[in-house]
């Protein structure tokens, strides 16, 4: 095990998505602001490359959040880092503005995070994973001002150590698969479903299915439909049809900055009703426009007289049985108490994530991180776990907090404004510790 005692970064991200990369963009701005001392970064992602959401990068989809809303905007309108600075040094400035939209592809966006990434790439180690994170030895006798951050780098032998004054997690989202059912060669996530799809001939899919009530189900259903014309597709939904994503302006103020707070400081009713009464803005929902699209294909195959697209409304899957290449769904009706058998060749369970849980890589460390009432971590405005001594050191998450700080905990919309909110949290506390770097 090697280590870099020699060295003690002032952030050490873990993960190198949105999150940590709109993170390092406001470090980045942070260090032309206050040049004599400027804040110390490196980030360890385990994917061999930089990539968001790939698997889900389908023909013609957009955005379901405003481009303003990018990795910087929101902090700072004047950023090199934004969407538009991005669509300037592509040469497709006017091209856009010509679009009238304010949902670019999500393969552009994508485009835009690989441009800011390639800023970056001199403070971020790939196939490098963090498996753990521990005290220093001399701990013991104060308290900890920097962590150990254990580093596995694929291909190499053992791992090292990597010092922090504070770290900042941002390891993603969970796939979530329905309860008892396991992903194989013909059963998958969506967050794996381009790779998947690309390593079967399409020739081979007869009956395909997709369960799921949110946009990932009703996109890769369209996609199916599009892509494979002799096929025919099932639709798996719990609820009745799919539920329309509720993006009006008074809705979509959930996602303001100032939404935070009124999240972060209200009460239990409050949040309480934050989420009655706003789930439908993310959750399980669809955008009008695709379940528009999705109608009338079927409504058009009954004019014809022949059917290929069929929704299984209240309908959960409840078991899958594998044979061979035979994959059978039994599925359960909520309408009653009948189940039935849907033999398909391919299986797509766009059923959602779970929320990011630090605990498992906090390890030893999680003993002195505080819980709620309720046994959740307890976090800071600043996104900063609460800790107790030996431990005070900045522990910092992007996502995994939606008990905390709401909705937008976990997407785009906010992603600015919380990343330049934990530079600066960092920023004055070195400060605080070594006046005069501020």
């Amino acid at each position: 095990m090697g280590t870099g005692a020699q060295v003690i970064h002032d952030v050490v991200g873990i993960g190198f998505g949105p999150s940590n990369l709109s993170l390092a963009t406001a470090l980045e701005e942070h260090r032309t602001n206050v040049p004599a001392r400027p804040l110390t970064a490196a980030f360890f992602e385990r994917q061999p490359s930089f990539g968001w959401h790939r698997n889900m990068l389908l023909p013609s989809t957009t955005m379901q959040v405003s481009f303003l809303k990018d990795l910087a905007t929101f902090r700072n309108p004047s950023s090199r880092f934004s969407f538009v600075s991005y669509l300037h040094a592509s040469g497709r400035l006017a091209d856009f503005v010509n679009t009238h939209t304010f949902f670019p592809t999500r393969q552009e966006f994508h485009q835009y995070l690989e441009w800011v990434e390639a800023s970056f790439t001199d403070r971020v180690s790939y196939d490098s994973e963090v498996v753990g994170l521990a005290l220093p030895p001399d701990a013991a006798s104060g308290l900890a001002r920097y962590l150990q951050v254990e580093v596995r780098d694929r291909g190499g032998s053992g791992t090292r150590l990597v010092n922090a004054r504070n770290v900042v997690v941002s390891t993603g989202l969970v796939p979530r698969m329905p309860v008892g059912v396991d992903r194989d060669e013909r059963v998958w996530h969506s967050s794996e479903f381009l790779d998947r799809f690309r390593q079967v001939d399409p020739h081979t899919l007869k009956r395909v299915a997709v369960v799921g009530a949110g946009q990932s189900a009703a996109e890769i259903t369209r996609f199916f439909h599009d892509t494979l014309p002799d096929a025919q597709v099932f639709a798996i939904v719990p609820s009745y049809g799919y539920s329309v994503a509720d993006s009006t302006p008074f809705a979509n103020q959930v996602f303001d900055p100032d939404a935070v707070d009124d999240y972060f400081y209200g009460t239990n009713r409050t949040k309480d009703a934050f989420w009655q009464y706003h789930k439908n803005t993310n959750y399980s929902v669809v955008d009008d426009d695709v379940i528009r699209d999705l109608h009338r294909r079927v409504y058009d195959e009954d004019v014809r007289g022949s059917r290929r697209l069929h929704f299984l409304d209240l309908t959960r899957v409840s078991d899958v049985k594998r044979a061979g290449n035979e994959t059978r769904v039994v599925l359960e009706s909520l309408l009653d108490t009948d189940s039935q058998d849907l033999d398909v060749d391919v299986l797509v369970c766009a059923t959602g994530y779970d929320s990011m849980d630090p605990s498992a890589l906090l390890g030893d460390l999680d003993r002195y991180c505080l819980r709620d009432a309720s046994g959740r971590h307890q976090v800071g405005r600043d996104y900063r776990l609460r800790t107790a001594p030996p431990l005070s050191c900045g522990i910092y998450l992007q996502g995994g907090t939606e008990h905390t700080h709401g909705l937008s905990s976990s997407l785009l919309s906010n992603i600015a404004v919380r990343s330049g909110e934990i530079a600066d949290s960092i920023a004055q506390r070195r400060a605080e510790d070594e006046p005069g770097t501020a």
